[in-house]
């Protein structure tokens, strides 16, 4: 315990009484808050037409809704999974006119007429996508939380390389690329599996770029 002249103020009792100010200080806020939130204007709805799987899908959504919570929420396709929401893990990842996004980044009113693409579309239990075969066949998926979004990433790479677009790694800009273990992991980086299922999934986009030479 500390002496100070007449007044005797311990460590606890600084601490204590820091704490008791600031709750008090933090009570406005809170209320405000509560306040603001009883007040909030509603939310803003809009049509959209969606291309997805095939089929021609009208939605009213809300103008914030993304493309991930569409898709998952509204259509109930939920083959298409949210990692981080954040646009870091690829869990997400869709096709949109032939080419891959992470639908978590994007909202749905921005893709009116757009022709979208889920794992539900690639190919059935009966009817197999050839690169869904392959990871099955090459043990690509694992839990298989990240695997939708790996397997449409993964289309979208052997046509990003067949297409001839140059990636990081790639030796030239204007060469078309090989495809290669670096190239496809380059182009797959953006898809996290935690479960290590990495060379595995290289081994089955290695053995459908075969099949299509």
């Amino acid at each position: 315990m500390e002496t100070t002249g007449d007044a005797e103020i311990s460590r606890r009792g600084i601490i204590v009484g820091g704490a008791a100010v600031a709750a008090l200080s933090a009570v406005p806020d809170v209320q405000a808050a509560t306040q603001a939130a009883g007040t909030q204007p509603a939310p803003s709805l809009m049509k959209v037409s969606l291309q997805v799987n095939g089929k021609r899908r009208d939605l009213q959504v809300d103008t914030r809704t993304t493309l991930l919570d569409a898709l998952r929420e509204n259509l109930h396709l939920t083959g298409t999974k949210k990692g981080c929401d954040h646009g870091q893990c690829g869990a997400c990842t869709v096709l949109v006119d032939g080419q891959r996004i992470n639908s978590c980044l994007t909202l749905a009113v921005m893709h009116e007429g757009d022709k979208i693409v889920t794992i539900e579309g690639l190919g059935t239990p009966d009817k197999l996508h050839p690169m869904q075969a392959a990871f099955i066949k090459h043990d690509g998926y694992q839990c298989g939380y990240c695997t939708p979004g790996q397997i449409c990433s993964a289309v979208a790479v052997l046509d990003e390389i067949k297409a001839g677009t140059p990636s990081h790694v790639s030796a030239s800009l204007t060469d078309k690329p090989a495809i290669t273990a670096d190239e496809m992991r380059e182009r797959m980086s953006g898809n996290i599996c935690r479960c290590g299922a990495y060379s595995n999934i290289i081994e089955a986009m290695n053995e459908v770029a075969e099949a299509r030479a």
